[in-house]
């Protein structure tokens, strides 16, 4: 580079290289150096990185949620169109726990609306769906409302019955067996409260649940 530089006969040529060489070329690395510290930390960054839409869209779901819940909650004991879902996963739960023992037989429709809906948030959890989630967080909280009607009717019995004439209350059955009749309305209580907490968990998914 100097024997060129020093060379008279090519001034010019001897100057640029220099420029070039001397310059310019640590500027360059710099540069790319930067641009390509900056293209890194957008690809380890880009797939986290949300549009205000994006945070908005999240939250929508969320907001349906409020009315929903409001609806459920206030209209307890009223007989809608989801409870023939909650009917479908009750009975074959008295099937599937048969084996396990008059209580956990008489459990097992109970049981089943707990134990199918947690599954789905559950799946939906782990896939990072939020709106998933959430759905189905909505319809453990409506299956525990129902639940919480149907353990209020033990004393009274006034549900209609699916089955055969003579068919057993469930949870008369089993509040009558370990003498805590005197405290269906706490337990119905306790289920509508724990569809409460329920809905609320579902409204704040977005938080906890990340894409």
């Amino acid at each position: 580079m100097t024997e060129h530089f020093m060379n008279p006969q090519k001034p010019f040529l001897c100057a640029l290289r220099f420029e070039t060489e001397i310059v310019f070329s640590p500027l360059l690395f710099r540069l790319v150096a930067k641009n390509s510290s900056i293209r890194k930390s957008y690809m380890l960054e880009g797939a986290r990185t949300y549009t205000l839409m994006d945070k908005m869209s999240r939250w929508a779901f969320s907001l349906l949620i409020i009315p929903i819940a409001y609806f459920f909650l206030s209209h307890q004991g009223h007989y809608t169109w989801i409870d023939n879902f909650d009917l479908i996963i009750h009975e074959p739960g008295h099937f599937f726990f048969s084996f396990m023992g008059d209580t956990i037989h008489m459990l097992g429709g109970t049981l089943m609306q707990l134990i199918v809906p947690t599954l789905l948030i559950i799946y939906g959890f782990r896939a990072h769906r939020v709106f998933v989630t959430q759905f189905f967080m909505c319809f453990l909280a409506q299956n525990l409302i129902n639940i919480s009607v149907y353990a209020g009717d033990a004393v009274t019995m006034k549900l209609r019955l699916l089955g055969p004439p003579g068919a057993k209350h469930d949870w008369h059955y089993l509040l009558l067996k370990y003498n805590m009749l005197d405290m269906t309305a706490d337990i119905s209580m306790f289920f509508l409260v724990m569809a409460g907490i329920t809905f609320l968990i579902a409204i704040l998914a977005p938080l906890y649940i990340k894409d």
